[in-house]
This record gives C-alpha cells, structure tokens and sequence, in this order.
C-alpha cells in the first residue's frame, strides 16, 4: 500500500506554484502532481504531507480538509540559502475507518524515518499523533514526545482515542516506547489538578503558557531531546490563528510559536514534525494558513542550521566542567561549536553503571554551582534508575 494512496497536490495549488517567483519555496519544492506524480523519495531530506483526517477531532470537524491554502502560502515564500531537498507527497485520504489512515500515515512515516528524511505533517487533528508515535514501533528506539497544546490531552487508557484523549494510549499501551513526554504552553485552568500531578509523578515535563511566553529560549533543550514535535494551532491565541473552532483568547502570538518551530527545526534529534487541528472553514483571510506556513518555512531553516551535534561527534569539540553538589557529581559539557550545554546523568543498568548525556542551559550549571541539583538532572536520574 504506502505511498501508491496518497493523493496528489491540488491542481490550483500546482498552476499557483508556476506563476510564481523562480526565487521562491514553491519553485524548489517537488510536488506529487497528477502530471508527474509521487516524487522518489531518495532525493529529500525533508517531506510535507498532508492528513485529511477529522473524525476523531473534538468540536473541530473540518480539520485538515482543505490545505491549499497552507501550501499556496507556504510555496510563496522565499528559499532560504538552504541546502535540503523538500519533496511535497501531496495528502492521505480519510480510509474506510479512522485506524485505517493511522495506519497508512503510520507506515508512510516509518518508510521516511527510515531513510533519515524527516516528515512535516499537516492534519487533520492532534490524535494523529499516536499514529506518528507509532511509527517508531519497529525502529528499536526510546521516543521523546513534545507536544505544544494548551492541554495535555491526557483521557484516560478507557476511552476511545480522540484528539484530546491521545496520550493515554501513548503512555500505556503497548509497546511503550516512550521515554519521556513534555507540554509546551499548557494552560492551568483548562487541565485538572489530578492531570498535573499526574504528569509529575511520571517525571515529564510541563512548562506553563506565561514562563514560556517570557523566555521562550526555555524551549531549545526541550527540542534538543525530542523525536516528535506535535504543535496543536489551538496554543496559538484566537487573534493570530482563528480557524480552530476551539481557539480560544490566550495562547502564544505568531513570532513566538515561530520561535519554537526554528527550534524545532534546528534540533539535531526531531525527526517528524506535525501541525494540527487547521480548519479551513474558520479562517479568516487566511490568517492561519499564513502563519502555518511560516511556523513550517521557520521548521524548515532550523533543520538546514543543523551542526550534527547529538550524539556527541568527538570529546575534542567540547569543554568538559565537573561540578560537586553536596554528594552528586555532575559532569557538564559545552559544546565549542554552538555554546550549548548538555549535562551527564550517571546510571545503573543491569548492574553496570551507564552514563545518559542530556541537554541543558547555562543556568542548570549556575545552579548546580549555586548548590542545586537542576531539575531536568533528577526527572532524568529518577526515570533511568
């Protein structure tokens, strides 16, 4: 099956994408067109797709489709000095059931993330974030999840999946493959206190809307460590992306969750990358579709300054400090290349000791030199021991 389903891109978009500016994205992107159809997939570092699934969103039917607007804006922006190959695969179809296109964009992603070409998602709702999860069943490999969403879409192992009942499936299902899951931008009052303590009590990570709002350099070790990034375009407040029947008065403006999608797109380790929940039927102008296609085009100028640091290269690229909290010895190391930060946890495995490099910032190794073990050290330690 795989790629022999998937639906071309829009004739408009394709007569649009000639007319323009041989200078342009759209110019240097190959598209799955009726003409000439599915690119080979050999040639790219990068792959759009879009999911014309909406049957599991919740109160935002309609999602995910119609993308032509996304891809005409996206296709009218101008190529950076990049070197990746883009292909566009152009749409999977709703199948006869919901589990049928999970499956398809399942399989689909797994081909890529095979190939070491990372996929850029455009749905349909946020429970295709399961089938994204589930792509990396037979890859042999612990997952890190990042997902930017006002809610954590917790649900619980009972319900049928939906997209704000995903991530129960995630976390205990199996295979369970996931490591660690952290929220971006999470909202207090749209998410129970029995939820956050939840989310505490299994070590991941929840940064709230207000302290990443503030500094959202927070967020560059966050992507540092994940595989999928899932952005719900209901974190983005109502005025800068209204078509979302769920958006709601606060959320992140347009520049910063462009920020966040450059991390993303920077981060050595994020191998497919998913925006969700776009109804076209909601938006004004184009509104959303605009900023979308900026969030992507930001994604996609982060992965072309990628310096191939995770896993370490060679010790001889970093300077390596050792400091001493009360009876723990932490080992920080910076990279001479990008100054950023990583810090080492110490484990035991199977009777022997492993050591588990994670990222950092600088203030975690102020901290540790002011005496105070960093956080993100002992949601690590406690998790691997």
């Amino acid at each position: 099956m795989s790629f022999e389903i998937l639906l071309p891109v829009d004739d408009a978009v394709v007569a649009h994408t000639a007319l323009l500016s041989e200078q342009s994205l759209g110019k240097n992107v190959t598209m799955h067109s009726k003409q000439l159809g599915v690119p080979e997939i050999e040639i790219a570092q990068l792959a759009i797709i879009g999911v014309l699934e909406d049957r599991n969103t919740v109160d935002n039917f309609g999602s995910g489709k119609d993308l032509s607007a996304v891809r005409k804006n996206l296709y009218e922006l101008y190529n950076g000095n990049w070197f990746a190959n883009i292909i566009d695969l152009g749409n999977i179809p709703p199948g006869n059931e919901v589990e049928d296109t999970y499956f398809a964009l399942r399989e689909i992603l797994e081909i890529l993330i095979k190939k070491n070409i990372v996929p850029v998602i455009i749905g349909g709702g946020q429970d295709l974030t399961y089938a994204n999860y589930r792509a990396y069943d037979n890859l042999e490999q612990t997952v890190n999840l990042t997902v930017v969403d006002n809610k954590f879409d917790l649900g619980n192992i009972e319900e049928e999946i939906s997209a704000t009942s995903y991530l129960s499936k995630i976390v205990m299902e199996k295979p369970n493959n996931l490591f660690n899951y952290s929220n971006i931008g999470y909202q207090t009052f749209f998410n129970s206190q029995e939820e956050i303590d939840l989310l505490s009590k299994l070590h991941f990570d929840a940064y709230r809307l207000g302290e990443v709002a503030s500094n959202v350099k927070l967020v560059e070790p966050i992507m540092r460590d994940a595989d999928i990034v899932s952005i719900d375009i209901g974190a983005i407040r109502k005025t800068e992306a209204p078509a979302n029947n769920n958006a709601v008065p606060n959320g992140f403006y347009g520049e910063v969750i462009c920020a966040i999608s450059r991390y993303a797109g920077i981060s050595d380790k994020v191998s497919s990358f998913g925006i969700y929940e776009y109804n076209a039927k909601f938006d004004d102008q184009d509104q959303t579709a605009q900023l979308i296609a900026q969030m992507i085009w930001y994604f996609i100028e982060g992965y072309n300054f990628r310096i191939n640091e995770y896993p370490f290269t060679s010790k001889k690229d970093y300077k390596k400090y050792i400091v001493l909290v009360e009876d723990t010895t932490i080992h920080f190391f910076k990279s001479n290349k990008s100054d950023r930060w990583w810090m080492e946890v110490i484990h035991q495995n199977n009777k022997s000791q492993k050591r588990t490099l994670i990222p950092c910032t600088y203030d975690d190794y102020l901290m540790a030199g002011n005496q105070v073990v960093p956080e993100r050290w002992w949601k690590t330690f406690r998790k691997l021991n």
